[in-house]
């Protein structure tokens, strides 16, 4: 994944692209860790840093038996360790992560090299303008966990809660986090009735190896409710476009398509089709998206 204005961090998150500095990531001995926790040796370039995010996006190679080569922004656990950090540096740390975190400890500066000059995502670049809210979402094209074609607007009727994830995500805090927030709401909307007419849609921007027969084991897996809660495959680039006009940004590298970076949005639409509220990053909460619904149903 190459982004998070939190890039997935794919907002908060603010769109860093990569860069081909050579970096390495090599199994960390989980000695002296605590129950549950996996921690790693982590070589790498850093590509951004956001204090106030607490947060330094960086570029790597394979973390094996973890995850493949992505750019990822990476929490740490003490501010006080982007002191003195800045783009451009190499530098080693120990990325620790447990069953819903994830996070660096012991970030050191090792070198600094330069970093290659910013080529914009095919979403980016789409010259599609963000959706404003009460504007009508558009249409277009996707294929769903059963392998059958659909259009978006084939949700209209009903009041959808939108989101955008891959499930080759690692990190807990991204797109997993995406999901368990949707089983979440999955499960509140089953105990409310005044909510019965609300469908949830997670639509993965991996086409190469999210097709439907991984999305439906991947719902399988999130006891996903298909009246509920459908996940949504397409052409790249029709699935780029479309995300980019809730503010999506994608990217992915030009030597691994499966690298990807990107930002997160989770957005609802009402029954008729037009944008309410997008939320930006992952610091949103079921509750919060529960509580809009219930605003939006009122409303309707």
């Amino acid at each position: 994944m190459r982004s998070l204005t939190l890039f997935c961090a794919r907002g908060r998150l603010a769109l860093v692209f990569l860069c081909p500095a050579l970096v390495v990531l090599l199994l960390f001995s989980s000695c002296g860790t605590q129950p549950g926790e996996r921690a790693y040796a982590v070589q790498g370039q850093v590509l951004a840093v956001a204090p106030s995010r607490v947060e330094a996006t960086i570029k790597h190679e394979d973390i094996k038996g973890f995850m493949p080569a992505m750019t990822m922004p990476y929490k740490v656990k003490e501010a006080t360790l982007l002191d003195n950090i800045a783009p451009g540096d190499l530098i080693n740390a120990t990325l620790v992560v447990v069953s819903n975190d994830a996070y660096l400890t012991e970030v050191k500066k090792v070198g600094s090299a330069p970093l290659e000059q910013a080529v914009a995502a095919p979403a980016a670049s789409s010259g599609f303008e963000l959706l404003k809210t009460g504007e009508a979402v558009p249409d277009a094209s996707f294929i769903n966990q059963d392998g059958k074609t659909l259009g978006f607007s084939a949700f209209k009727g009903s009041t959808v809660v939108v989101t955008f994830i891959y499930t080759k995500c690692p990190l807990p805090t991204f797109c997993p986090l995406m999901d368990r927030h949707f089983a979440t709401i999955q499960t509140s909307l089953k105990n409310d009735p005044s909510l019965t007419n609300v469908h949830l849609v997670s639509i993965s921007f991996d086409p190469i190896t999210d097709t439907p027969p991984v999305l439906k084991k991947h719902a399988r897996t999130l006891d996903a409710d298909p009246r509920r809660w459908t996940f949504l495959t397409g052409t790249r680039d029709d699935i780029d476009r479309f995300a980019a006009r809730f503010g999506v940004s994608v990217a992915r590298a030009s030597d691994n398509p499966l690298d990807i970076t990107h930002t997160l949005r989770t957005a609802i639409v009402d029954a008729d089709g037009k944008l309410v509220k997008v939320y930006t990053g992952n610091e949103w909460t079921p509750a919060q998206v529960l509580e809009d619904l219930k605003t939006v149903v009122r409303s309707s």
